[in-house]
């Protein structure tokens, strides 16, 4: 597969490619409502951060207990049931009187439902594409959720600033429902991908087997640690310029737009494997000057060029991909997005705890120095184990 013309010849991509676009606005513009409506409550970046990104901190639950489903459910069933599910949530947190714990109660249950989307819905793509589409297509998927986030933040962003957060949230839940009846009218039914029940055992089975292998370690690390302690410089936006936060994710989701065109239509083959780290190392260093307060402009320029390292992603999940038995490729994009989802949280609610103690910009430029250190650590290990791999043959 060469072109995204290709792609959208293949037969269920369209339709499913347009309900997760449906779904990442429904996401992005819930978010931004929910954290300015935390906000506005409480004044605490903490709580905000948290309510933004708290539903991935149950995600590790989920990819603990739950994620052998993501193998052993049938995919349009459950891509249609689960946006239902979101649509209730959603609609369920604009609820006027519902007090902050409730809206983290709901938040969370969310989040632990997203933990086996993640991993059905990933392990569908590359089922429909199989594994030689996989980076193509996830490169596309990227390029989308950069634009709809775009849309969702510029569109909730206005939202809550002419109407309220809570009209962003049934808007948000609208286009759930929206996604719900794309997918379950566009998309043929198919078995599961591997026989059995769910069930807890057979995901600490797979973890453990996933888990086994150096090299995908090493990839699930790269995956999860470095972008996750950036989104929690993201998931500060709205406590550094509560005015001009949805400014900041627009500029966000641009660069992350332009760093999958770069790594999944640009670049060459032969040159992917090298720049993972390089670009994990962009995606932290321009927010280390954050401490110094840069300007709205200045901050919105360094924002959009640290995000485009987030085109890194696609150079590891492609490595994922081709480590990981077709059987378990659910399970094993799964667990990435599980992860992924656990370490933005965790990071979240670390960089809102520190700007309660210090300020935004500083835990900003705190959580930058840790994600270059961690990348740099990642780097030396990988060439270790490269030599020893050397030195066995």
């Amino acid at each position: 597969m060469r072109s995204y013309r290709d792609l959208f010849r293949t037969p269920e991509f369209t339709p499913f490619f347009l309900a997760a676009s449906a779904q990442t606005v429904a996401q992005t513009m819930g978010g931004l409502a929910l954290g300015t409506l935390v906000y506005r409550a409480t004044e605490s970046p903490l709580l905000s951060a948290v309510s933004m990104f708290g539903s991935s901190l149950v995600q590790v639950l989920g990819a603990t207990l739950l994620l052998s489903a993501a193998d052993r459910l049938p995919p349009r069933a459950a891509l249609t049931a689960l946006p239902l599910l979101f649509a209730a949530a959603t609609a369920a947190l604009a609820l006027p009187g519902l007090p902050v714990w409730g809206l983290f109660a709901i938040v969370l249950a969310k989040g632990l439902a997203q933990s086996v989307g993640g991993g059905v819905r990933w392990g569908l793509l590359n089922e429909i594409l199989s594994k030689d589409g996989y980076l193509l297509g996830r490169s596309v998927f990227n390029m989308m959720s950069g634009l709809m986030q775009i849309a969702g933040y510029a569109t909730g962003g206005a939202l809550v600033a002419l109407l309220s957060p809570r009209l962003s949230l049934l808007a948000a839940a609208a286009l759930y429902l929206v996604a719900a009846v794309v997918v379950r009218l566009g998309l043929t039914r198919r078995p599961p991908r591997t026989a059995g029940r769910p069930s807890v055992s057979a995901t600490w089975r797979a973890n453990a087997l996933l888990w086994s292998s150096p090299p995908r370690r090493q990839v699930y690390l790269a995956l999860w640690i470095p972008n996750g302690l950036v989104v929690g410089c993201e998931s500060l936006y709205v406590s550094y310029a509560p005015d001009s936060a949805g400014t900041l994710f627009a500029c966000a989701a641009l660069g992350m737009l332009a760093g999958d065109v770069l790594v999944g239509r640009v670049l060459p083959p032969r040159l992917r494997p090298r720049l993972g780290f390089p670009l994990l190392l962009l995606l932290a260093v321009p927010y280390v000057p954050f401490l110094l307060h840069p300007a709205l402009p200045l901050a919105a320029a360094a924002v959009t060029l640290a995000s485009v390292g987030f085109g890194a992603s696609l150079v590891q999940q492609e490595r994922l991909v081709a480590l990981t038995p077709e059987e378990l490729s659910g399970h094993a994009l799964g667990l990435h997005s599980a992860g992924m989802l656990t370490m933005q949280g965790v990071a979240a609610a670390l960089a809102g705890s520190l700007a309660q103690l210090t300020s935004p910009a500083g835990a900003m430029t705190a959580m930058a120095v840790a994600s270059a250190g961690v990348t740099l650590l990642l780097t030396v290990a990988g060439k270790r184990e490269r030599l020893r791999a050397m030195e066995v043959r």
